[in-house]
């Protein structure tokens, strides 16, 4: 075989193929082609073999005519496959509707509630300062709800506690109190605790009350603690929650199971004093010392120990914090008030 018979065999054999691809319309006939062109018996395989029939000086011309007409084959047969994958599978999806081997399409799960976003930062701020996290019973029994607390069945402030009755001497508690009782009969002190949890009322509901709301309280009991200490600790939850624009103070208060107690308030500053609450004190919580006989009750000594304690609203902190005005929102579930948190 001479070169310029290797050259002719090359263009026909090109011309052969061009003649063949468009006829191969679906993946078995292309594969049959590959095998017919490129396989070990294919044409462009034997005129490979060929190349030794030649001069020395020749089979370097050869070997670039046969090697671009292989690139050539094979570099359209790739390109036919892969326009025929393309139809095979837009056929598959115009008969099916759908393609089960597309990866699947990402659905958001959702994201915390409001009032737990708002509980967990609140909890996370009490433990860095050294608080435990406590947890007590739902419902309670009025020894733990009202007598431990110095709020005896005769005691007037029991008409601040509407209750939820489910029994003979039990109710639904109405505050998170009945922990502190349970965990200073538990362990002696130092007592470092905060007791978030559900709380219900026989409230009317409206803007501002529920049934069912969060609260969590603070107990602090050791030797020595003052109202010093109860305003720092309170002084530094306000600065982590809402940030350094904001002023506090103390209003002089009643609660049965503090004495002295107080009412706390933080006013906007700065940046912070826009919109409705530009320069207006707000109540975030009442606060006060443990009184000595609710000490003596779960038998600490009043005389060496003294304690403070305060509970605040979560949903109260919620709706200051993002300006919301009615606390029902919290409680409809409503995915386009919800989304915004």
């Amino acid at each position: 075989m001479t070169l310029e018979e290797l050259r002719g065999g090359v263009e026909r054999i090109r011309r052969e193929w061009t003649e063949s691809l468009p006829e191969a319309c679906d993946l078995e006939a292309l594969e049959q082609l590959r095998v017919q062109f490129l396989g070990r018996k294919g044409r462009v395989t034997a005129l490979l073999g060929r190349m030794k029939e030649l001069d020395l000086a020749q089979r370097a011309e050869a070997g670039r005519l046969l090697n671009k007409l292989k690139d050539e084959v094979t570099r359209e047969l790739e390109e036919r496959s892969l326009a025929l994958e393309k139809a095979a599978v837009e056929e598959r999806l115009t008969a099916e509707g759908y393609d089960l081997t597309l990866p699947g399409v990402w659905r958001p799960v959702g994201h915390l509630h409001p009032l737990t976003q708002v509980r967990l930062e609140i909890e996370d701020i009490f433990l860095r300062l050294g608080f435990d996290v406590a947890t007590g019973p739902e419902v309670e029994t009025d020894y733990y709800n009202f007598e431990a607390l110095n709020i005896p069945a005769d005691h007037p402030a029991r008409d601040e506690w509407d209750s939820f009755y489910v029994g003979e001497g039990q109710l639904l508690r109405t505050h998170t109190s009945p922990v502190q009782i349970r965990v200073m009969k538990e362990r002696r002190p130092p007592v470092r605790i905060i007791c978030p949890g559900k709380c219900y009322r026989r409230d009317n509901p409206d803007a501002t009350h529920a049934q069912v709301f969060h609260q969590v309280e603070l107990l602090w009991v050791d030797e020595e603690l003052t109202m010093a200490n109860l305003k720092w600790i309170i002084g530094e939850f306000v600065g982590a929650f809402f940030g350094p624009d904001y002023e506090m103070r103390f209003a002089a208060d009643y609660f049965p199971f503090t004495e002295p107690s107080a009412q706390v308030h933080i006013r906007p500053r700065g940046r912070a004093a826009t919109g409705r609450h530009l320069g207006g004190w707000l109540e975030i919580m009442g606060a006060g010392m443990v009184d000595p006989l609710v000490l003596e009750e779960v038998g600490y000594d009043p005389e060496r120990y003294t304690g403070f304690a305060f509970g605040l609203g979560v949903e109260r902190m919620a709706m200051l914090r993002w300006g919301i005005d009615d606390i029902r929102l919290f409680l409809q579930n409503d995915p386009r008030f919800l989304y915004q948190f």
